[in-house]
């Protein structure tokens, strides 16, 4: 074989040498029938000939605004990206009426607050973290929100439907027999686990679970309140403890709230733990939903996901919440239910939507090279095009939450290791035209 005489121009070598392609392509939308366990075995039969190694599960290190810029350029705004408005809309409304921190404090904590989003080494961790920040600055808001604007308080509504469902109230019941052991039983979930297990859940799951688990559970932890503290000014309902004091006498935002039992905590280790915190409590007619019980279903149900073996332990769990709550006079039992259902809702959606898959024979974060969203994929076959979508993925998009199939959220690859980290942290999606690019 004669060689040219003339050498080649570099626009030449780069015609010479690029990547064939097929001159057509299929159809988003056209069956093939290929298993899906064989699917997936010539996914991972690509990858790792393309990739030895993977950098899901690895974190953002980057201090630099220009790939946070870089990635919004990149991003394709979709509806879910209609969650960013609604939370700061909520936030400057909440803003707006707080009386307390003064505007230097807010301007301060504001400013910290966009430069941690900005920052792509924290925006890994506030970005998801976001609705819970936004909940907590709304619940202790609520404090501020003229009575004028508030609804009536409902006071004889849970003890009637308490009688209606249970035959008698259950928290009377419960609460009637009280000594230390029992006060002690009933503060360790109340007033101490409750407050913690969310972070200790996190931490399992970041280790244990697939990436982007954990910002999936705390956006959902998040939401979950937001619609539970909304509940609860939209329908303002009196504890048990307000009927065991006055009765069914009509209530005014004016009341101060109680410690109701966990008073018996601070008299029996002789501080002033719960007492002064409750008595100011922002949200003080604020029985239904119990947001105690809908934290513990929540935790228990994402951990069940993740250790299904130890289901038993996190049911025990959720239901020594229940009993603690109805123990100490500050929950009836409608309360419970109406927050473990919402948990419910909450979690099944973020489950068939977002929340990436186990593997059953990963145990570690850290050995998973990709991850697959949402409930499954359609029992009505696969494409060429989605084949193909698999194994190249575009540039990353860390602003959208997700989307339900493996395709149409992507499943991220190894291949591009320029693919941006956070990705993986907060499972964000490519559609499907992104992801055929």
């Amino acid at each position: 074989m004669k060689k040219s005489p003339y050498p080649l121009s570099r626009k030449d070598s780069q015609k010479t040498f690029t990547t064939s392609k097929l001159p057509f392509s299929w159809p988003p939308s056209l069956p093939v029938l290929i298993p899906h366990r064989l699917r997936r075995k010539l996914r991972s039969r690509i990858r790792s000939r393309q990739s030895p190694s993977s950098s899901l599960a690895s974190l953002q290190t980057s201090f630099s605004p220009a790939d946070t810029l870089r990635s919004l350029r990149a991003h394709r705004w979709s509806f879910y990206d209609g969650q960013y408005l609604i939370l700061i809309i909520l936030g400057i409304f909440t803003l707006s009426f707080a009386e307390s921190p003064g505007p230097v404090v807010k301007t301060v904590a504001a400013t910290l607050l966009l430069t941690s989003l900005i920052l792509p080494i924290t925006r890994q961790f506030f970005l998801p973290f976001l609705p819970i920040i936004i909940w907590l600055v709304f619940f202790f808001s609520c404090r501020f929100i003229p009575s004028d604007w508030r609804p009536p308080i409902w006071v004889r509504v849970l003890p009637a439907l308490e009688n209606i469902f249970y035959g008698a109230n259950l928290s009377n019941i419960l609460s009637a027999h009280q000594n230390v052991i029992l006060d002690v039983l009933a503060w360790l979930p109340y007033g101490i686990i409750h407050f913690g297990a969310p972070a200790v859940c996190s931490a399992i799951m970041f280790v244990f679970g697939p990436p982007g688990t954990v910002p999936v559970f705390a956006r959902a932890f998040g939401y979950m309140n937001l619609v539970g503290v909304t509940i609860q000014l939209l329908f303002p309902c009196s504890p048990p403890w307000y009927e065991n004091l006055y009765g069914l006498a009509p209530a005014n935002y004016s009341m101060d709230g109680s410690p109701a039992g966990l008073a018996r905590i601070d008299l029996l280790f002789g501080i002033d733990l719960y007492t002064s915190n409750f008595t100011a409590s922002p949200m003080v007619f604020g029985a239904f939903p119990s947001l105690h019980a809908g934290s513990a279903t929540i935790e228990a149900l994402f951990m069940s996901l993740m250790f299904p073996k130890l289901r038993p332990l996190f049911i025990a769990y959720t239901l020594w919440l229940w009993w603690a709550t109805m123990y100490l006079s500050h929950h009836y039992a409608v309360d419970l239910v109406g927050g473990s259902l919402l948990a419910g809702i909450v979690f099944y959606i973020a489950k068939a939507k977002f929340l990436p898959r186990l593997q059953p024979d990963k145990m570690f974060r850290w050995d998973y090279d990709y991850a697959e969203a949402g409930d499954g994929l359609s029992d009505y076959g696969y494409t060429l095009a989605d084949l193909d979508a698999d194994v190249h993925q575009g540039d990353s998009d860390e602003w959208t939450v997700g989307s339900s199939s493996s395709i149409s959220s992507g499943s991220i690859s190894p291949v591009d290791e320029s693919q941006s980290i956070w990705e993986g942290e907060t499972l964000a999606s490519h559609s499907d035209t992104e992801a055929q690019r």
